[in-house]
């Protein structure tokens, strides 16, 4: 349901003008992502025949970068957790989407838990600021600390009691005071599509009306959802990210009434690619008896673990330290790598996954082709490559031009026309939270310098 915003905002703007005149402060800051958002998309929206008035603004109004360099692996999870901590997954520690779970006892779950994640965050570098913080969905959300008003990402099932699940995880009374403001339901933990995208901006928005939060975190899936489903570029890709479009320029409009001096800065996570074929490493780990199934077809055991990760497989050992082992694993990766059926790209180990700011207990990294997707444990009867059932994927080595993410931001101190380049995605958080007079000392990259040249 949408609200009467310029009434709402319009009764407040005279208080909260008189509260910044007497207050000396850094630029407040709204962080948004858009899950899967190709920087093309915007930069070149009106050769591909993209109506995206508003997130061009970032381009005409702002600073932007051609294209952002992500990590490994290029995934949503691990991507934004360094999008808001300005480190590599291997210092962070969500190093995939999903947890490690070779026996599948976790019923498919994924990082949600703050807990799981070992490096300071821009919610921490905003609370030391003295800013009041705020979220709506960001990956990784769950018991965050420092969030003063929490919207955490987390599904199990789809089914209704989901929505009770976030709401015992969500700050007290938050999810009941905006459903009374919005007159809607919050939308299911497992919803991606436009609907839940929508609803959850109607909550952003009024988040930002009721609370005016120095620092907001803002997440949109549906776009990403579009493209796994109908590949990128497709006309329903395109539909979608229009609408999500109009979601984004609600949010600027509520922000920039509430706080007339703040930054707006436009995230995704990843790239995408079109695919076509399934790899099933699994069949040859199972025929090399390095996993074993049981009687009921499910994983007993398991001495190496392929453990996918979009376009890309990360190895894990059972016994790290066994050299016979990881020489049998090798072996395995070693014939499949001359097997045009199994459309490996590139194979890493350990030196080389730590020099990319990969998974520390992965033994190996496989890249897949561009094409080719990583496919979970179905059955064991499965071959090693079939068609795949989705058609765009992400996922794969951050060197991939498929991979490169969005970056764009506007607004108090940041120039009109400015273009960046290509920029390290790890530089991102630090320079937000500079921005708003924070810091994260453990940053690997420095941050980003918006003068002109």
């Amino acid at each position: 349901m949408r609200r009467a915003l310029p009434l709402a905002l319009a009764l407040l703007a005279p208080v909260l003008s008189a509260a910044a005149a007497g207050e000396a402060r850094a630029a407040p800051v709204l962080l948004i992502s858009i899950d899967g958002l190709r920087p093309g998309d915007v930069l070149d929206a009106e050769a591909r025949g993209l109506r995206v008035s508003n997130l061009r603004r970032f381009v005409e109004e702002g600073t932007y970068a051609t294209g952002v360099v992500g990590v490994l692996p290029t995934v949503t999870y691990p991507s934004h957790t360094t999008l808001i901590t300005g480190v590599s997954p291997a210092l962070h520690g969500i190093v995939n989407n999903t947890t490690y779970d070779p026996l599948q006892i976790n019923q498919g779950g994924w990082f949600w838990y703050a807990a799981d994640n070992k490096a300071r965050t821009l919610w921490d570098a905003a609370h030391d600021a003295g800013l009041t913080t705020a979220n709506v969905h960001w990956p990784v959300s769950v018991a965050a600390t420092n969030v003063t008003w929490n919207l955490p990402q987390i599904w199990r099932t789809g089914h209704d009691d989901d929505r009770k699940l976030v709401k015992a995880l969500a700050t007290p009374g938050l999810i009941d005071e905006l459903e009374a403001k919005t007159g809607a339901a919050y939308a299911d933990g497992k919803a991606e599509d436009l609907l839940g995208d929508q609803i959850r901006a109607d909550f952003g928005v009024e988040m930002i009306v009721q609370h005016q939060p120095g620092f907001m975190t803002m997440y949109f899936a549906s776009l990403d959802h579009t493209e796994h489903e109908t590949g990128p570029g497709s006309a329903e890709s395109h539909a979608t990210l229009e609408q999500i479009d109009g979601f984004v320029g609600e949010l600027i409009a509520a922000e920039q009434q509430v706080h007339p001096d703040a930054v707006i800065a436009l995230v995704s996570d990843h790239g995408f690619a079109p695919v076509d074929t399934v790899i099933n490493l699994y069949r040859p780990f199972i025929d090399a008896g390095l996993v074993t199934l049981g009687p009921d077809g499910k994983i007993a055991s398991a001495d190496a673990t392929p453990w996918g990760s979009g376009g890309s497989f990360a190895i894990r050992l059972a016994r790290p330290k066994d050299a016979a082992l990881k020489a049998k694993v090798k072996a395995v990766l070693d014939k499949l790598a001359t097997d045009p059926a199994a459309k490996f790209d590139q194979v890493i180990e350990g030196p080389a996954i730590a020099a990319l700011g990969g998974n520390p207990d992965a033994s190996f990294y496989v890249n897949l082709k561009i094409g080719a997707v990583a496919g979970p444990f179905v059955n064991g009867n499965l071959p090693l490559a079939f068609p795949s059932p989705v058609k765009g994927m992400h996922g794969y080595f951050p060197a991939a031009p498929e991979m490169r993410s969005t970056f764009m931001i506007m607004g108090k101190g940041i120039p009109a026309g400015r273009k960046l380049g290509e920029i390290d995605m790890r530089a991102i958080a630090p320079t937000l939270a500079k921005l708003m007079g924070g810091s994260l000392p453990d940053a690997e990259k420095p941050a980003l310098n918006f003068e002109k040249k």
